[in-house]
């Protein structure tokens, strides 16, 4: 698990209705019972700093003082400073029973001079956790020092201060423990780090559902790519929509409004002449390129690959219709293009899934429970464990990711799936499945990788049309959901 995983499945575990403060119980309670399993009751000092892991420790400091032991908390910073509001509560506990009746002692050190050599028989690093980012400041750079040199039994809360919780390396220095006690999954880096600044690495179980890694969230939002603020125009994506047909013009127009919403810079439509001019009259943020007068033929795939080269995505299918000679068409584009794309609507009943199986392309499938059947020849079971375990199955054996629309979304990708509630009845109106579609497009142009694109876009997409039921009830249209996009990302 990654910093940001773990920081995904913090506020995704809040969502569910476990206040983080229990979680910051739930962890200091399990650092003090690793404590007093290899150690008799004795004289512990505890260095903490601002954030999360330093409340760890103040939590831990309670029930250490409640089997015996002698604490000193080291605080590395005026209290004022302490960033979390659990952290602080925490402080704030033991200061009102630091009044004599307990062994607790505790200290803040704001210069790094006031730093000594501890006589303690334990040592629990509380500092910074999975927070270290490059060289470390001070007093936190010396007060690794003085951990280091002692002679006690080093406990490192979560990873070692210092330690780098995504690639296990050191930049600087950091604490050589001798016990880790990392929460609810080992960090990635814990894996590869050297063991002489691990040591025994024990897991802690602090609460955390399997819900909360399953069920798309507000933490997820926390993956968004941001745009750089020194970029030009095009490089935060570009999205090639190819659909529309003599029939449809909405489903093409509302698939590119919906990527620029997820933030790319530019949507490009090529779709048949005869409906070229309607698309352009949605939007003057639209790129229209002309192809056949009617529908998508094979005579324009050529020009399709041409306009492919400079794009970053690509979204297929939106009112595409079912011609013989459009399915033609398709399955070259398809052969031939080697970008990220979202198949979707009529272009899943016009593929064949034996050249979804054969190409080595970055695809996302987002068919319903109807177009599911069509596709993989596979009727959709009705309870939700069958139906999850049908669609692994179907990634696994295409090789794609694979989101299935529904009251619950459900996105695969080989052995992983994430289940998605956002969203309401208002949503079976038409174009919804278009906004999807172009805001997974719109995901993997800015850079996400397909399966991360596909629960994110799901997400995002039910999140605004919850948004928009909000203020309209069920009777809002696609473009009402449209305009609900920007503030279903930004709610964090």
């Amino acid at each position: 698990m990654t910093p940001k995983d773990m920081m995904v499945v913090d506020v995704n575990t809040e969502e569910l209705g476990i206040p983080k403060a229990s979680l910051m119980e739930n962890s200091g309670h399990c650092l003090a019972e690793i404590i007093s399993g290899i150690s008799k009751p004795c004289k512990i000092s505890i260095y903490a700093g601002t954030g999360g892991n330093g409340g760890d420790g103040f939590v831990a400091a309670r029930y250490l003082l409640n089997k015996g032991f002698e604490v000193n908390v080291y605080l590395l910073a005026h209290p004022s400073q302490i960033k979390s509001g659990e952290s602080r509560r925490n402080w704030e506990v033991l200061q009102k029973i630091n009044v004599g009746l307990n062994n607790l002692k505790i200290c803040v050190l704001e210069d790094s001079s006031d730093l000594q050599i501890t006589d303690s028989d334990v040592i629990v690093d509380a500092l910074l956790g999975t927070g270290v980012e490059g060289k470390l400041r001070e007093p936190i750079s010396s007060a690794v020092d003085v951990i280091n040199n002692s002679l006690a039994i080093k406990v490192a809360a979560d990873v070692p201060s210092g330690l780098d919780p995504l690639t296990g390396k050191v930049f600087d220095k950091a604490v050589k423990a001798d016990i880790t006690v990392t929460f609810h999954r080992i960090k990635l880096g814990l894996k590869d780090a050297k063991k002489g600044y691990v040591g025994n690495i024990h897991v802690c179980d602090i609460g955390i559902p399997n819900e909360a890694e399953i069920f798309t969230g507000p933490g997820d939002l926390l993956r968004f790519n941001k745009r750089n603020k020194w970029s030009h125009k095009g490089q935060n994506g570009k999205v090639l929509v190819i659909g529309g047909s003599r029939d449809y013009s909405g489903a093409p127009a509302i698939a590119a409004l919906s990527s620029l919403k997820s933030c790319v810079d530019l949507a490009i439509v090529a779709a048949p002449s005869n409906v070229s001019n309607i698309i352009r009259s949605y939007s003057p943020d639209l790129i229209v390129k002309n192809l056949s007068k009617d529908f998508i033929t094979p005579n324009d795939v050529d020009k399709i690959l041409e306009f492919s080269k400079n794009i970053d995505s690509l979204v297929i299918g939106c009112g595409m219709g079912l011609e013989d000679e459009t399915g033609v068409a398709l399955k070259h584009l398809i052969d031939k293009i080697r970008k990220p794309m979202v198949i979707d609507a009529d272009a899943l009943k016009l593929v064949d899934i034996d050249l979804i199986e054969k190409i080595d392309s970055n695809i996302v499938l987002t068919p319903h429970a109807n177009e599911f059947k069509e596709l993989f020849g596979i009727k959709v079971p009705e309870k939700l464990e069958d139906k999850i375990q049908t669609v692994l199955k179907a990634s696994v054996n295409c090789g794609a990711t694979v989101l299935m629309k529904g009251a619950v979304d459900i996105i695969a990708s080989n052995d992983k799936f994430r289940l998605n509630f956002t969203g309401n009845p208002g949503m079976t109106v038409g174009g919804t499945g278009d906004c999807l579609a172009g805001l997974v497009g719109g995901l993997l142009a800015r850079g996400h990788e397909e399966y991360e694109a596909a629960f994110l876009g799901a997400y995002i997409n039910g999140r605004a049309g919850d948004l928009a039921a909000l203020k309209y009830g069920y009777n809002f249209t696609t473009s009402d959901l449209l305009n609900f996009i920007p503030g279903s990302y930004n709610v964090l």
